[in-house]
């Protein structure tokens, strides 16, 4: 297969696996409060310990996907991830929860590095943030989708099918990598020096700390926001189908915003959509009018990502992009990991989640600075390329 919209498709399908899978606890949060006898705090660590392996593995993540390729790696990726899912599946012990999270974690850490590297092969240089736009809309297409789907499963039949249900789609993703195959160029030049230059790593940090804080902001949503509708006596399946309109309406603002950025004039509208998104953010926990913001936040939230998924791209060359995304997705990984568990931390102080969206609003607010130092450090790195 050498069509690079059909690898993109692919990459799309796979790449929700991993949004599912991570969306799994919080869909099911208040059932896995009332079955494990956990509060809020728990539930956020919950969440988080599904990044805690980024930390640790993005990096050296890059340089295994390097060493044996994408398939090998991709695969045993998927298998970690399915492992995972089937010990929360069959655990009603709390702490092999944990266990089973940091596994699938695991998985979901060298699948993301890796398909994202194989989706930068195929389209650097060639309509890159409409590309990366439509690949990371696979992310709120799994969580809108395990949103409608994960509660009525769990309220039906349990926590364990829910874990079950996020096993077998890991499953299916095994099958559908294999038809994957590397653009000839790439694998021609993959001998090359990996080393990535001083200006190159900056600036590849300083984008790996934008789509971090961005996705901290947004994640509170779903993650904290079904528990903030709950306090409001809405029940599971509403208050997720709520939420989910987010994740819907980001399915059509995400590539918009790429195909706007392919088009010119990237750094006003994400800077514009991050500074809307964290008033909206602030708005929703002050708000009556739900539905009205949720709207907006899927209307506008989307737009800055296929921008800032295409940062890393325009400062690595070929070689250097698996130790690149690796160290992208570690500075990624440490502030999801961190978020959700400072998030949750602090909703039990409080005694309400919404503490927590109103943290997503700050980490949000921080992303037009950094956006503003990338836009210094790349042309200086580009220039130094060329010379």
């Amino acid at each position: 297969m050498r069509n690079r919209w059909a690898i993109l498709a692919i990459l799309f399908v796979v790449r929700l696996t991993i949004a599912f899978q991570f969306q799994s606890v919080a869909a099911v949060a208040p059932l896995l409060q009332q079955t494990f006898g956990v509060g809020l705090a728990d539930i956020g660590i919950l969440i988080g310990l599904y990044f805690t392996p980024g930390v640790v593995l993005a990096l050296p993540g890059g340089a295994i996907g390097r060493m044996f390729g994408d398939k090998p790696t991709t695969i045993t990726a998927l298998l970690l991830m399915t492992a995972g899912s089937l010990v929360m599946a069959t655990t009603d012990i709390w702490g092999l929860q944990t266990v089973g999270r940091l596994t699938s974690g695991a998985g979901g850490v060298l699948l993301t590095v890796q398909l994202t590297k194989m989706g930068t092969d195929w389209f650097a240089g060639k309509e890159i943030a409409t590309a990366m736009a439509i690949f990371v809309n696979s992310w709120p297409a799994g969580v809108a989708i395990s949103l409608l789907v994960l509660p009525a499963i769990g309220t039906a039949s349990g926590a364990g099918a829910v874990f079950a249900a996020t096993g077998t789609l890991s499953a299916i993703g095994i099958v559908l990598i294999l038809l994957y195959q590397p653009p000839p160029e790439v694998t021609s030049s993959a001998a090359g020096s990996a080393r990535l230059d001083h200006l190159a790593l900056l600036a590849v940090i300083v984008a790996g700390m934008i789509w971090g804080l961005y996705n901290v902001g947004f994640a509170m949503i779903f993650s904290f926001g079904p528990s903030l509708l709950a306090e409001r006596g809405w029940s599971i399946a509403a208050a997720g189908s709520a939420i989910s309109l987010v994740m819907w309406l980001s399915v059509f603002s995400v590539p918009l915003g790429g195909y706007l950025a392919d088009r010119g004039r990237p750094l006003v509208v994400t800077i514009a959509a991050s500074i809307a998104v964290a008033a909206l953010l602030a708005w929703l926990t002050r708000s009556d009018a739900v539905f009205l913001t949720l709207v907006l936040i899927g209307l506008i939230g989307g737009f800055p990502a296929g921008p800032i998924m295409s940062l890393a791209a325009r400062v690595l060359a070929p070689e250097t992009r698996a130790i690149g995304m690796g160290v992208f997705y570690t500075l990624f990984y440490a502030a999801m990991m961190l978020g959700p568990a400072i998030a949750g931390r602090l909703a039990k102080s409080a005694g309400t989640a919404a503490v927590a969206l109103d943290l997503g609003a700050l980490t949000v607010l921080a992303c037009p600075p950094l956006i503003w130092v990338f836009e210094r450090i790349a042309p200086v790195r580009s220039q130094r390329a060329r010379s």
